[in-house]
């Protein structure tokens, strides 16, 4: 089988790199004997690809790789084939078996071996973590997409997952002892409540605080997902307590923690979206929790709900375009947002909540706790995606087995949290010698354990809202 043609279009040099960097993949019959790629080729890929602007130049790198260079099909079918044959003629297992190994192998794309290829060089491991983050970068905005595109993206999203499992990976704790360069990152990689300074960060990391991340030997002290813990008396309800600017408490009395709270979860690798690192951060850090301080009884999470604002917004779009009909509100609730906001319809409503501005009118504040309470709680509870929970960061703990315990209202006063979900916040709890029975009960049977708060609200929503 001669070389492969690359698709008209690449540059002459693109298509000269592509052909010597990509190792073919050798006949079933010799894949023992084949001699190892050269790392010289590897190293030559990472310069090239790195000496390329961001966007379309590297997009279309990674689209040729993704179309030129996967699988090749005539051999998969001839393998196909052939499985089917041991199969009809009932041939000892032994064949059979054989015969899936090879059809197996030829299942192997191309690229799969420049990607092992680069695992094994230095620095190689971070490289294939920046080539994802491009990947994924450019199908979100459309730069890139395409089946051969979408396929290659999981199939180094699989390679990483084996290479970022929990025995590659080592818990760090952040101390504001901890190397400046570490702290930076921390600080610039809070994606959930933004570190306004460096007060703000001694803050994150001192008494009755903790802050840890993963890294893993191949990246060490790079920080790939970090998870910030408040150490409590009770399940706090509002994250300014949290996050509040005071000056840093020197000392800590372990007496009066008896609760976990984990506020903020962050990955700062983009590339290794997908890849199962939170579940794992959360249940190593309960175990160092549990020596460190063995008294705690309670962990829960004190969690943002990103889109439940937009979702409501969307709601009242339609119901506008239903000639005005109210099915969110009771009546005596839509008579007085009407009174307040002086239009019969949902517009204004709408667009004081685009804007934050309905909170600068503490009637409209009281009259719509109540409503957006219910309405919150069926979010979370019963707005699904396939089954599972739409919001992202419910379905992320709840697959952890956790337990949708309480909604809290005003739970984030600031900007950020007011235009995100309405200022509202909640609490997973999690209960950790029920943690894997739930888990096990929301995959297999998309079973949301609730409280009775939680359940309350639904059944609420269930009576006043007809959606």
């Amino acid at each position: 089988r001669g070389p492969r043609r690359l698709s008209s279009g690449a540059s002459p040099a693109m298509e000269e790199l592509l052909r010597r960097s990509v190792p073919p993949l050798p006949p079933y019959e010799t894949k023992e004997k084949a001699p190892p790629p050269a790392e010289l080729r590897g190293a030559e890929f990472v310069r090239f690809y790195r000496a390329l602007q961001p966007g379309p130049p590297r997009a279309e790198l990674l689209t040729r790789l993704a179309r030129d260079f996967g699988v090749e099909h005539g051999r998969v079918a001839e393998a196909a084939a052939k499985v089917l044959q041991a199969r009809e003629q009932r041939r000892e297992p032994g064949a059979l078996l054989q015969a899936e190994d090879r059809l197996r192998y030829y299942l192997n794309p191309q690229y799969r071996g420049l990607f092992q290829q680069l695992g094994r060089l230095e620095g190689g491991l971070r490289f294939l973590v920046e080539l994802r983050a491009d990947l994924m970068e450019g199908l979100a905005s459309k730069a890139v997409d395409g089946p051969h595109v979408k396929e290659m993206n999981g199939v180094l999203k699989n390679m990483l997952s084996e290479w970022f499992c929990t025995g590659f990976l080592n818990l760090e704790r952040v101390t504001w002892q901890s190397p400046c360069e570490v702290l930076q990152k921390i600080s610039d990689s809070e994606a959930v409540h933004p570190v306004r300074n460096w007060v703000d960060m001694k803050r994150r990391v001192g008494a009755y605080r903790r802050c840890y991340f993963f890294s893993h030997c191949a990246i060490p002290g790079e920080p790939l997902i970090v998870l910030h813990v408040a150490l409590t008396s009770d399940i706090s309800s509002s994250i300014q307590a949290i996050v509040k600017e005071v000056p840093p408490l020197e000392t800590e009395d372990t007496e009066k923690i008896t609760t976990a709270i984990f506020y903020s979860i962050s990955l700062t690798q983009q590339g290794l979206q997908g890849v199962e690192l939170g579940t794992h951060l959360i249940k190593r850090v309960v175990k160092e929790l549990q020596k460190e301080l063995p008294q705690i009884e309670a962990f829960s999470t004190l969690s943002p709900i990103p889109g439940f604002t937009k979702w409501l917004v969307g709601l009242l779009s339609s119901q506008t375009k239903d000639q005005g009909r109210n099915e969110l509100f009771t009546e005596s609730e839509w008579q007085e947002i009407s009174e307040l906001t002086g239009d019969p319809t949902s517009n204004t409503l709408k667009k004081l909540l685009n804007t934050n501005e309905w909170v600068r009118s503490e009637k409209l504040t009281q009259v719509l706790h109540s409503p957006l309470m219910r309405l919150c709680a069926w979010y979370l509870y019963g707005e699904k995606h396939r089954g599972y929970a739409l919001n992202p960061v419910a379905n992320f703990h709840l697959q952890n087995g956790s337990v949708l315990w309480r909604i809290n209202w005003m739970g984030d006063s600031s900007p950020r949290g007011i235009g995100a979900s309405c200022g509202m916040m909640v609490n997973y709890r999690y209960f950790l010698e029920e943690t894997a029975s739930n888990s096990a009960l929301y995959l297999a049977s998309k079973q949301v354990r609730a409280s009775e708060q939680v359940l309350a609200l639904v059944a609420q929503f269930q009576q006043n809202s007809k959606l």
